[in-house]
């Protein structure tokens, strides 16, 4: 059975990535910092699938965590990985010029950036025994440098970006090794990120993700697109 592990997945994007990939069949990997085994979305999709469905808990600010998970994985009958997303992120709201804190930009730069790059380097052994393995990184039109044209949201603006240079270096590093690997805009989206005023429904941006992520082939990888498929500039 294809297997996709989802980090974030309790909520927003992350649990509707997880509700239509278990809606196509596939064996879900359901990761987050504290996942609630019987409150919650995320635990009535456990009970409705309990075949399918493993919540694994995860804090991706954790370089520890991340080095444990693959052995935690296979000791849970875990052989192989066929898609890994890479959806868990963090925005601080309010940023403004003058009033920038040192934590808010090393813990925007620890989730958005570097655990995407320390966890797919941690899954590439379980990756390489899947089928056609492919790697989405979550990312955002804010980390476009060539559209940046405000101050608004730069913690999460600069880490996206670096997100997207770590995309690209994976891609060059894994696209030879069968494994595809891109960084997508999942558009402004109404999750509790995205706030209520955002014009585009999780349902939407998801099923465009997934669509670009069943099309993409190794030498497609390291590229930016935006949910509707069209490719956006670094």
């Amino acid at each position: 059975m294809r297997t996709v592990l989802i980090t974030g997945a309790n909520r927003g994007l992350g649990l509707e990535f997880t509700r239509q990939l278990l809606a196509q069949g596939l064996q879900v990997i359901a990761c987050s910092r504290t996942p609630t085994p019987t409150a919650g979305e995320l635990a009535a999709l456990a009970t409705k699938h309990p075949q399918r469905l493993r919540q694994q808990p995860l804090d991706v600010a954790d370089a520890e965590a991340i080095a444990a998970l693959p052995a935690r994985l296979v000791a849970a009958g875990v052989s192989h990985l066929d898609v890994l997303i890479n959806n868990a992120g963090v925005l601080v709201s309010g940023e403004r010029y003058g009033s920038m804190r040192a934590e808010d930009l090393a813990r925007s730069f620890a989730i958005n950036a570097s655990a995407p790059l320390l966890l797919t380097e941690a899954l590439t052994p379980l990756l390489a025994q899947g089928h056609a393995a492919r790697v989405l990184c979550v990312s955002s039109q804010l980390g476009s440098i060539a559209q940046a044209g405000s101050y608004r949201s730069v913690s999460y603006a600069m880490s996206k970006a670096a997100l997207n240079m770590g995309m690209r270096r994976l891609a060059a590093e894994l696209g030879p090794r069968g494994i595809s690997v891109l960084a997508m805009h999942p558009g402004w989206v109404r999750t509790a990120m995205g706030g209520e005023q955002a014009p585009l429904d999780a349902p939407t941006s998801v099923r465009g993700m997934l669509a670009v992520l069943a099309r993409v082939t190794p030498s497609e990888g390291g590229r930016f697109y935006a949910y509707d498929g069209s490719e956006l500039p670094w």
